[in-house]
């Protein structure tokens, strides 16, 4: 589920927040990057358990319905196209999903329905969903085009959502847009026979995603005064009591990718670093982090100092 930049940015926030301590632990915060990485896929799958309880939410309003003394005759018998949708009755059929949210604790939706009762409400009001609920019949793929539509269109930005997020888990407010986009994905691609592995991906492409987090975190920490050094002397018209803290972090991260990480591409470091100061620092940081590392690097290739191999040299 997580790229590289998204590894990037987790190391920036861990950074950053292990300079401002003023007793920082590297033990410390390095778990605390781990499990802020972790929590990731609790976000991931509490958004995905959202549809179970809004599946949920549809059919007790239609129980509530069909019982009321003065029902009218589309209460009596109301539709169950959302109630039966195909593709959420994969995500809450599948005993992989499920498992896992009961080990880690995530039926939030049981104790928090308000946040479900206003996403449902809202659907109510929607031209879109009235006439999804006139369909007879329905196939999976039409299912499926209606969830990712409710997610886009709804869920996602839903304001009072997001601030339930954010009183949540702190570290959920950033990893939002990124676990949306994986969602979105995933519920593309989702079916029946690829479910469990699906609804609950692994958090890293592979072992070596996951020693470049630790690596990147430690060898910028480490390296604080070599990294400094080399800083010094490419910013004529700024003092580095000057530089913005995130800009000054991006740039230490960037050297120290193409000293201490032979594999990654020069081009590639300067062209994900561009695009982090863009998201997370000034609007003007992203010229001038390009400029650094670009003085830096013509420097490295004079004097010998790049080690590059294989992906590395490209």
């Amino acid at each position: 589920m997580l790229t590289r930049r998204h590894i990037r940015v987790k190391v920036l926030q861990s950074i950053y927040a292990y300079n401002q301590r003023e007793n920082p632990n590297i033990d410390a915060q390095e778990k605390f990057l781990h499990h802020s990485i972790d929590q990731m896929q609790d976000l991931y799958l509490l958004m995905l358990q959202l549809f179970v309880a809004l599946q949920e939410q549809a059919e007790k309003f239609l129980n509530t319905s069909q019982k009321k003394h003065l029902a009218t005759a589309s209460e009596k018998n109301p539709s169950r196209t959302f109630v039966d949708n195909k593709l959420i009755r994969v995500i809450a059929a599948n005993s992989t999903f499920s498992e896992i949210i009961e080990k880690k604790k995530l039926n939030y939706w049981h104790l928090d329905g308000e946040y479900v009762n206003i996403i449902f409400n809202e659907l109510r009001e929607l031209g879109w969903y009235n006439e999804y609920l006139l369909k007879k019949e329905t196939t999976y793929k039409e299912d499926q085009d209606f969830v990712i539509k409710i997610f886009k269109e709804v869920v996602a930005p839903n304001d009072k959502l997001y601030e339930y997020i954010e009183d949540k888990r702190l570290t959920w407010v950033d990893d939002f847009p990124i676990v949306n986009t994986a969602i979105v994905k995933m519920l593309g691609k989702l079916s029946e026979k690829n479910a469990s592995s699906l609804l609950v991906p692994n958090l890293y492409k592979n072992d070596e995603d996951r020693e470049y987090a630790l690596q990147l975190f430690r060898k910028v920490i480490l390296n604080e005064d070599k990294l400094n050094a080399q800083i010094e002397g490419k910013t004529p018209n700024w003092d580095q009591d000057r530089i913005a803290d995130i800009d000054l972090i991006i740039l230490k991260m960037g050297i120290a990718e193409f000293l201490y990480f032979p594999s990654i591409p020069v081009r590639a470091t300067i062209n994900e670093y561009l695009e982090v100061s863009k998201e997370y620092s000034t609007p003007k940081s992203s010229i001038f982090v390009n400029g650094i590392l670009d003085k830096i690097v013509k420097e490295f290739e004079e004097n010998g100092k790049l080690n590059k191999i294989g992906r590395g040299l490209q």
